[in-house]
């Protein structure tokens, strides 16, 4: 295998001979889901591409639900601000919400956002929790 220098710290390894297994490339394409839900998969994921939402996500995270107030303090942005990202999550389907009179509560949709989030994070930082 050759050794291709993507960057200072990341060696690639690529063959130095085309060699097509037709097998493992037939039952991998098999498993491959279809190009229309493989785009949803990938706006789903986008949606946790912005700091802010990751925040709101991580603070309905830690309790049963925060209102618009609560989370706008926790994060120090405008109640606006915290509106539009709870709306873009909304329609993501990642957070749900109750009307208690004047108060909207948030939360989180599912067990699996919160999944989602603590294996992000164990995969970013698994590393760095061994070191300790």
């Amino acid at each position: 295998m050759n050794k291709i220098k993507k960057s200072k710290d990341v060696n690639i390894e690529v063959c130095q001979t085309i060699s097509v297994h037709e097998d493992v490339v037939d039952k991998v394409r098999k498993k491959i889901p279809e190009n229309g839900n493989l785009s949803e998969l990938s706006e789903f994921f986008k949606i946790f591409g912005d700091p802010t939402r990751i925040k709101i996500l991580y603070a309905l995270s830690q309790v049963d639900e925060l209102c618009v107030c609560d989370i706008s303090v926790i994060l120090k942005k405008t109640h606006s601000a915290i509106s539009h990202q709870l709306r873009i999550l909304r329609q993501a389907k990642l957070v749900k919400y109750r009307k208690e009179g004047k108060v909207v509560f948030y939360s989180l949709n599912d067990e699996h956002i919160k999944a989602i989030l603590d294996m992000g994070y164990i995969h970013l930082f698994e590393e760095d929790e061994k070191t300790k």
